[in-house]
């Protein structure tokens, strides 16, 4: 075989199919298997991008018991191998199910090679995307907005705001509720600043009893207080030249935030029981679940230092509020659980989908990685249920919505895109079938509303 094509893995039993595939497919390196145990050993020896799969193979080539065990095996030796299984006329039920279980696509018989040729071109296209991202991660050391999982305008937008924040030294307030992912943005600001090859240093002004967080931020002289055993820098001096973040700054104690306004005002400190002015050079970034201007309204909040923390401001939307976002947070968890925890898990039965996008998640991600974390370790198969998630079936919230009829359709057309986009895990053939309508009408409305630019 050569190297300069694709190799393209079809399991077929039926020789005149076999025969039809093999010649159909000139782009591609074309093997063909007829049963389970000659397609595993093409699989281990080719390590084909795309592999074409009968359901119904022999010693029961009536049935789908060895295809879909051949399936499953595939997905663990290859998991980056994109599957299209090939299934009887009006066999959705199979076919559906083998998607649900890891497979890329699926195709009708009979069979037409140009319109299985496309699904083919587009799944190793895919794999070697998704290789190519591999590998520079592998380079570069992975990519500094990672850990922001989102294909929604919001998460679009908060992703934006933090590459141009990045390169600049201005202090920044992070607001959102708790469990929203706002240390995520952190490191992200910190891994593409000027400042990434000096520290990020955190301290959470919630978790530290009043009397230890004034020598948590400043230090201590020797002598200054009974155990004061030597000098000690704080966590604002540790930090020089690098990022300062102060997580939860809406409970910083009233005498705190005067001594914190004025290091930010004049950029140097005092230890405790010191005398000397200490020169500070760092970048301070702020985070906080509080409303800062209802406590500035109150007096728990210091006016003069909430517009000093807050130069800039990135505000993470609720988990609720980010179109689409839920499923794709939900497989990227599974995936590494079940790396992490070595469980054979692939994926979420439909009943689990359903609750997950329905679900109102007040703990936001946190509250989604934990309860996928517990779930990938309760679930018995290679598919977690809806009771390993421990979720209702229903949910449901009022929302203030439009009553401009074009506008309530468009919203409405946009969100059911991005859900039905995340359901399918991207895939555009399935989703213009979840949707009802055909792949140019699925494109025309994605380009109409931004979706996948």
């Amino acid at each position: 075989m050569s190297d300069t094509k694709d190799k393209l893995l079809v399991v077929e039993d039926d020789p005149g199919l076999q025969s039809q595939l093999k010649w159909s497919f000139e782009e591609f390196d074309v093997a063909v298997a007829e049963d389970r145990d000659s397609a595993l050993a093409h699989l281990r020896r080719l390590e084909p991008p795309v592999v074409t799969l009968d359901l119904g193979l022999p010693p029961d080539p009536g049935g789908v018991t060895q295809g879909f065990a051949l399936l499953e095996e595939i997905l663990a030796l290859a998991p980056d191998t994109k599957v299209v299984v090939v299934t009887g006329h009006n066999d959705r039920t199979n076919a559906m199910r083998a998607v649900a279980m890891g497979a890329y696509d699926f195709y009708e018989k009979p069979i037409d090679p140009d319109l299985l040729s496309i699904t083919i071109k587009r799944g190793a296209r895919l794999y070697h995307i998704e290789q190519e991202n591999r590998r520079l991660m592998t380079v570069h050391g992975g990519s500094a907005l990672e850990g922001l999982i989102g294909s929604s305008p919001e998460m679009m937008k908060v992703c934006r705001t933090v590459e141009k924040l990045a390169p600049t030294d201005v202090s920044t307030l992070i607001l959102g509720e708790s469990g929203t992912g706002k240390e995520v943005l952190v490191k992200a600001l910190h891994a593409l600043s000027d400042r990434h090859d000096k520290r990020l240093v955190a301290i959470n002004c919630a978790a530290i009893p009043e009397a230890l967080l004034e020598s948590e931020l400043f230090g201590y002289e020797k002598g200054a207080f009974t155990g004061a055993a030597k000098t000690t820098p704080g966590k604002i001096e540790v930090a020089d030249g690098g990022i300062l973040f102060l997580d939860e700054v809406g409970d910083l104690p009233q005498p705190l935030q005067a001594k914190l306004l004025r290091f930010l005002q004049e950029r140097v400190i005092e230890r405790i029981g010191g005398r000397s002015e200490i020169p500070v050079d760092v970048r301070v970034i702020c985070a906080t679940h509080r409303d800062l201007p209802e406590q500035i309204q109150s007096g728990e909040f210091r006016e003069d230092l909430y517009y000093r923390i807050n130069e800039a401001t990135i505000r993470v939307p609720p988990l609720r509020a980010r179109q689409g976002d839920t499923l794709l947070l939900a497989r990227a968890f599974l995936e590494r659980f079940a790396a992490q925890f070595k469980r054979p898990v692939k994926g979420f039965s439909q009943q689990a989908i359903e609750a997950i996008d329905a679900y109102p998640w007040p703990g936001n991600v946190r509250e989604l990685e934990n309860r996928v974390k517990r779930a990938v370790i309760m679930a018995d198969g290679n598919q977690v249920s809806l009771e390993d998630l421990e979720l209702p079936s229903d949910s449901s919230g009022e929302r203030s919505e439009p009553f401009n009829l074009r506008e309530v359709r468009e919203r409405a057309e946009s969100q059911a895109i991005r859900r039905a986009l995340a359901r399918t895990d991207g895939n555009v053939s399935k989703t213009s079938e979840l949707l009802g309508v055909t792949r140019p009408t699925l494109y025309n409305l994605m380009k109409k509303y931004g979706i996948g630019d």
